[in-house]
């Protein structure tokens, strides 16, 4: 539980680090949005280095959470209803990430 709690709020740092700067970019918002943006990035940069696993599977695994969370942001903050089409591909990415993170030890 803590590491799907650490992937999703690493998620949310990677997507509003990103999504700032688009307000900046597709919108003509502020360009101090760039501020915590970076700040963001940076916090979701610290975030991965919290986990205990080598590098590339954290990376690897985190995809799929990151596929689930980014589609969440799409319902709740775009107001975009995600189609069936958008589960099934977050079902398949959130097994994927279940086979790399639950692989027996060695």
């Amino acid at each position: 539980m803590k590491t799907l709690l650490l992937f999703i709020a690493t998620a949310l740092a990677e997507i509003v680090g990103c999504y700032l700067p688009w307000l900046w970019l597709k919108q003509g918002r502020s360009i101090w949005l760039l501020l915590p943006a970076a700040a963001s990035l940076g916090l979701f940069a610290w975030l991965l280095s919290l986990h205990e696993t080598a590098a590339g599977r954290v990376y690897a695994a985190y995809g799929g959470v990151y596929i689930c969370v980014a589609l969440a942001w799409l319902w709740l903050v775009d107001q975009v209803r995600p189609t069936a089409w958008d589960v099934a591909g977050v079902a398949i990415a959130l097994l994927g990430m279940a086979v790399i993170m639950f692989q027996p030890l060695r």
